[in-house]
């Protein structure tokens, strides 16, 4: 009948339809075919150092007729993300103690990048720059990611003594924070083998462990042994801590000191004594090599060792080696000073 659609030509109208309604119910979107604003980065991972500059890179390949560009950082074992800096291209503000150390590089008109000054060890983690039009809004994730240290921590009382809220107070107190479980798995690729567990900063309970032994998890094979969920209140371990670069330096002062005594040599020197951070930082970065047992600020006695050799700690890799904690009055230690 004239003006009636036959049933070929309604199929071939229909049938696209029908099929874009099926896959919106089974989730199956086709993917967004106009334009994607935000370019691609050409590296996720940032690598930089405490106390240095470093950029996060977003930039647009076209820009919308309106927008802003929002930074944030994505907080490691919370289901939040943490405002940083929102710009409209002309304006911009900042949030909380990153965003007054944040600003836009702006290095010509498609660039939102993000520049961080004094990099601090809190700033390693994931960051997203997110561009919001109000229609497709779009995103490129980063990592920034600090070339560091990993060391174990436990207090003079002995090991297994932190809940983790004590254990993140530890490493803070050693110049670190706790350590993520990339930074115990790249440190135990570097050569970490600890049999102690303790705390990472996500909240899981781990230790490293290259050559298996019976009383170290039994002879499986190497790897990060974990002890899955642990209560943060309650349970208690060590700490893995992490530190990065140092400002100033570790020197080392001889003598047959008191804890005390070292403290007041330090201070003479217009420095005060090391703390376990400072140590490995040195060790790390600087080489600093010495032979010789010194106090620290925690009341600990250690030394670092990069050239192993005998009668110098008895063991053949390099590393921080520890004499424990002696009692204060033991006038029998040198010590490390640290200076700015």
């Amino acid at each position: 009948m004239p003006g009636w659609l036959n049933l070929p030509t309604l199929c071939h109208l229909l049938l696209p339809w029908a099929f874009t309604i099926f896959h919106k119910a089974l989730g199956d979107l086709a993917p967004y075919r106009g334009p994607h604003y935000l370019l691609p980065p050409i590296h996720e991972v940032i690598h930089s150092r405490r106390g240095a500059t470093t950029t996060l890179p977003c930039v647009l390949g076209t820009p919308p007729p309106s927008f802003k560009v929002r930074w944030s950082k994505v907080e490691p074992g919370e289901l939040r993300e943490t405002p940083i800096l929102i710009t409209n291209g002309l304006h911009a503000r900042g949030y909380g103690a990153l965003g007054g150390r944040a600003r836009m590089r702006k290095g010509h008109r498609l660039d939102a990048s993000l520049v961080i000054a004094g990099v601090r060890l809190e700033d390693e983690g994931r960051y997203r720059c997110e561009l919001i039009n109000g229609l497709e809004d779009e995103s490129v994730a980063l990592t920034l990611r600090l070339e560091g240290v990993v060391f174990p921590y436990q207090p003079s009382r002995g090991r297994y003594q932190f809940n983790y809220y004590e254990a993140k107070q530890a490493c803070e107190e050693q110049d670190g924070r706790l350590a993520t479980y990339a930074q115990l798995y790249e440190a135990w690729t570097e050569g970490l083998d600890w049999c102690n567990a303790g705390w990472l900063l996500e909240g899981s309970v781990r230790y490293p462990v290259l050559t298996a032994r019976a009383p170290c998890g039994g002879h499986g094979r190497p790897g990060i042994r974990s002890y899955g969920p642990r209560d943060r209140k309650r349970d208690r371990y060590d700490a893995f801590c992490f530190t990065s670069a140092l400002a100033g330096r570790v020197f080392f002062v001889p003598g047959r000191l008191t804890l005390s005594e070292a403290h007041a040599a330090c201070r003479r020197r217009g420095a005060m004594v090391a703390k376990v951070g400072h140590l490995y930082a040195a060790w790390k970065f600087s080489g600093l090599d010495q032979c010789d047992g010194g106090w620290l600020a925690d009341g600990s006695v250690r030394f670092p060792i990069t050239s192993p050799r005998p009668r110098c700690g008895g063991l053949p890799d390099p590393g921080v080696r520890s004499f424990g904690f002696p009692q204060p009055q033991q006038a029998a230690y040198g010590t490390y000073c640290y200076s700015e």
